[in-house]
């Protein structure tokens, strides 16, 4: 039984009993309630502690984040100006280069355009050559004009003649005075243009035969009227020289036409072309110059025989001028005697030596000598 404020309460009694349940369910439930309480607490704190190591990690990481980034940029800013320099300096040597390239491409672009008005000058030389060749007068000039180059070149300017008159009216390109034999020879310039050309563009055998009868016949025309014309008894040579402006004429006669030159030969004109007309030039300048060296054997001989009088007169005058030398020589040693003599006496009588005087000469009568009041000695005293 329990009293309480006067009541009393038995300790079986079901209110009792349910309060005391009830009250230990409060109990409980405030316990628990209070347990919660603290496990939320703790939890609470290692929340906290976690939330603060977390914020703490991810200040630091923030931080790193930013340190990283503000490198990051600093390398990138870095490599940004090394890049932008690199770029700058391959821009400017670029540039160099580009204007060096481009004053190259215009010089270039000037000697092409020089290149190209030589060509077209040389354009209108040809076509100007053309035009000349394809006029038989012009050609023969053209002929003549080389032909007056080669012999200006070759011979002296006084062994030829130009445009020479013969006497039988004939006028001939060229007269070259040779000595007799062979005599005067004649060149005269012939250029069968027309039918070589013929020749050479033929396309069918049938033109061929009939540009070769052409140039056969142009050739054999040449040949007769320089025999007829520039051959004459007595006054030119024994043959004459027909001169082809032209190689390659010249190598195709000589190499197809094999008969035109043995008729020349027949004929006694020769058929030359500018290399070989240079040759033979030269030969004659050979004989021109022996021919001119017998000319003048007489007035060698002459002129030999008075350097050789120059010489034999010359050898006696040297003869006599030694011979004058050895005299003037032997003078002179004699003079130097009688110097010397005269200066020993001189020597002796200036230290009044009389003895050896008289015994140096005993055959010599000595001249009376002059009282000498004050010797010499003694004024030098």
């Amino acid at each position: 039984m329990i009293q309480i404020g006067g009541r009393t309460i038995a300790l079986d009694d079901p209110l009792l009993i349910g309060g005391a349940i009830v009250l230990l369910l409060i109990f409980l439930m405030l316990f628990m309630s209070l347990r919660a309480a603290q496990r939320g607490a703790v939890h609470a704190d290692k929340q906290a502690q976690r939330v603060a190591a977390l914020a703490g990690g991810l200040t630091h990481v923030s931080e790193a984040q930013a340190q990283q980034q503000a490198q990051l940029l600093t390398l990138l800013e870095t490599r940004l100006a090394t890049v932008q320099e690199q770029v700058n300096g391959n821009l400017a040597a670029s540039a160099t280069a580009t204007a060096h390239s481009l004053g190259a491409l215009q010089q270039r672009l000037i000697a092409i355009d020089k290149a190209q008005e030589n060509i077209t000058a040389l354009s209108g030389n040809v076509l100007s050559l053309q035009d000349i060749l394809s006029n038989k007068q012009a050609r023969g000039s053209f002929g003549e004009i080389q032909l007056n180059d080669i012999v200006g070149k070759a011979l002296p300017p006084d062994s030829f003649t130009l445009q020479a008159t013969l006497s039988n009216g004939k006028r001939a390109d060229c007269l070259i005075h040779l000595p007799n034999p062979p005599g005067p020879i004649v060149v005269d310039s012939k250029f069968p243009l027309e039918g070589y050309e013929a020749l050479r563009n033929a396309s069918t055998e049938a033109e061929a035969l009939a540009a070769a009868r052409r140039f056969r016949s142009d050739v054999k025309a040449h040949i007769r009227a320089i025999s007829e014309k520039y051959i004459l008894e007595g006054e030119t040579a024994d043959g004459a020289l027909m001169f082809l402006p032209s190689e390659a004429i010249y190598s195709e006669l000589h190499a197809n036409f094999p008969e035109l030159v043995r008729e020349g030969f027949a004929a006694r004109v020769w058929i030359v072309s500018p290399t070989t007309c240079m040759a033979t030039l030269n030969t004659m300048r050979a004989i021109l110059k022996d021919a001119r060296m017998r000319a003048q054997a007489g007035a060698i001989r002459k002129e030999l025989a008075a350097l050789y009088a120059d010489v034999d007169r010359l050898g006696t005058r040297v003869g006599n001028l030694d011979r004058h030398f050895g005299q003037a020589q032997k003078d002179i040693e004699e003079i130097k005697i009688s110097a010397q003599k005269a200066g020993t006496r001189a020597r002796r009588l200036d230290e009044f030596d009389f003895e050896e005087l008289a015994a140096d000469a005993p055959d010599r009568p000595s001249d009376p000598m002059p009282q000498r009041t004050t010797p010499r000695a003694i004024i030098r005293r």
